[in-house]
C-alpha cells in the first residue's frame, strides 16, 4: 500500500516549525537535512530535525491535514509533536519511520 505522509521538521532549539507532505518521507527528510534548495525555509531556518509524522492512505486525505495542521497554533501543534515525541528528538536519526 502507498502512504502519504504529513510530517513536523524543526530546528536543534525547536524554535521553528516546518509542516510538509510528501509521498516519499525518506527521500524527503534528506533533502531537508542536506539542504538541497539552499535557498528554501527549512535550509535558511536549519529545519534538520524530524519531530512529528502521521501516515495517510490518500494525497487528498494528507493534503487536508497538512493545511489543518497548519491553520493550529504554535501551542496546539507542540502538544501533537509531544504526545509522539515527548523530547523533541529526531525521528529520522535512527530509520524509525521507514
Amino acid at each position: 500500500m502507498k502512504f502519504y505522509w504529513v510530517y513536523m521538521m524543526s530546528n536543534a532549539h525547536n524554535t521553528v516549525l516546518y509542516i510538509g507532505v510528501t509521498n516519499s518521507i525518506e527521500r524527503r527528510v534528506q533533502e531537508h537535512k542536506t539542504h538541497l534548495n539552499p535557498r528554501s525555509f527549512t535550509a535558511r531556518y536549519n529545519v534538520e530535525k524530524l519531530v512529528w509524522y502521521e501516515a495517510h492512505d490518500s494525497i487528498i486525505a494528507a493534503i487536508a491535514r497538512e493545511k489543518q495542521l497548519k491553520d493550529w497554533n504554535r501551542k496546539w501543534k507542540e502538544r501533537l509533536i509531544r504526545e509522539m515525541n515527548p523530547e523533541w528528538k529526531d525521528l529520522a536519526a535512527d530509520g524509525k519511520v521507514w
